[in-house]
């Protein structure tokens, strides 16, 4: 006899993380090509020498040093196992089985992944045509078993961000007791246009029910150490820490999350190159024809429909991976011009086979 699990879960796909081949340029995972800081990698070194200790599982120091870097209390902080483990938590804290879980799509894919391990049932909306959340939809969308709703912002595939008044709005139209959860997992990329330009630590304080999150897997290049916090009301926080698996904050992460603080001017003035080098692969990708969206994060989409499967298979052919969607796009992270100069070629070079295959 076999092992009795959920037959439920039989229904539900595993994440797909972006994959990688020897010696090709990886350009799937919206990583950072730096590594830490010299004082980070000290802090690291550091922490490394109480190992066989457990973790703070308080991450006492760590939420100290947001607290008082946002202006908030340590009782408004929760840090978590990357934000992702803190958006799983969130659908754990607000749902039972046959509640609803709303956000735009397409988006970052754990959402309903999670949503559907925990039993709730995902709620999907369409983005604008031109890629953006449709926050007047997603608030024409919610019923009696919405419980929680993710805006992903800027976008994760799209990198789209939405207007300030479009987020106030919505807020506005959504029940006081319903958690919206603000995931701005790239924000250190934007560069908001005024109408887009928004605080989203002012916001929080002005709407008990928003949830902010964020993390240090991007700009802080702390991806392979899974660290990330949420922003939220007090009972929000209660809630989350209830359910936090113990010890999961591993102790280099959390000595490398305060360095990181520490050196924040340091380490965010990275994301001028990666902003730039971004602002140029738009630009030769829209001269070579493609359709790209606006993006401020720190990769780029590509509108390709059917042929997106296509497009990233041939791409590893040329020594660059990337991340397809079928039936949708393709995103690219940007990096540096080194790396994004292998992709432009690719991306050239099968332009100019499309149109040579059109005139046939």
């Amino acid at each position: 006899m076999t092992p009795r699990i959920r037959p439920d879960l039989a229904t539900v796909p595993a994440y797909v993380p972006g994959k990688t081949f020897p010696g090709s340029v990886k350009l799937a995972s919206n990583e950072v090509t730096f590594g830490p800081l010299p004082s980070v990698a000290a802090a690291i070194a550091d922490a490394a020498a109480s190992l066989n200790r457990y973790p703070d599982n308080g991450m006492v120091e760590l939420t100290e040093a947001l607290a008082k870097k946002l202006g908030v209390t340590p009782d408004n902080i929760q840090t978590g196992c990357g934000s992702v483990s803190l958006c799983q938590n969130l659908i754990t804290i607000t749902t039972t089985p046959g509640d609803e879980v709303l956000f735009g799509w397409r988006s970052f894919e754990t959402y309903p992944l999670a949503t559907r391990v925990a039993g709730a049932t995902p709620v999907q909306i369409p983005l604008t045509g031109d890629h953006t959340y449709d926050l007047a939809a997603m608030a024409e969308a919610i019923t009696e078993r919405t419980r929680l709703i993710f805006v992903c912002n800027p976008n994760n595939p799209t990198g789209t961000i939405v207007t300030a008044d479009d987020l106030v709005d919505f807020l506005d139209r959504v029940p006081p007791e319903i958690v919206v959860a603000l995931d701005e997992a790239y924000i250190e990329y934007v560069q908001p246009s005024q109408a887009q330009s928004y605080d989203a630590i002012e916001l929080h304080r002005r709407y008990p029910n928003l949830v902010v999150l964020r993390t240090f897997s991007k700009a802080y290049g702390l991806a392979g150490l899974r660290v990330g916090y949420a922003i939220a009301d007090p009972t929000v926080i209660d809630g989350l820490r209830r359910v936090h698996v113990p010890f999961s904050v591993n102790t280099l992460a959390q000595a490398a999350a305060v360095a990181c603080l520490a050196a924040d001017d340091e380490l965010l003035a990275r994301t001028e190159a990666v902003v730039a080098e971004r602002d140029r692969v738009t630009t030769c990708l829209r001269d070579l024809g493609y359709r790209v969206a606006d993006s401020q994060a720190n990769f780029v989409w590509i509108d390709l429909g059917a042929d997106a499967l296509d497009f990233a298979a041939a791409s590893i052919d040329h020594g660059v991976v990337i991340r397809p969607f079928a039936g949708d796009g393709v995103r690219v992270t940007v990096t540096e011009a080194a790396e994004t100069d292998v992709f432009l070629a690719f991306a050239e070079n099968w332009a100019r086979e499309r149109r040579a295959g059109e005139h046939r």
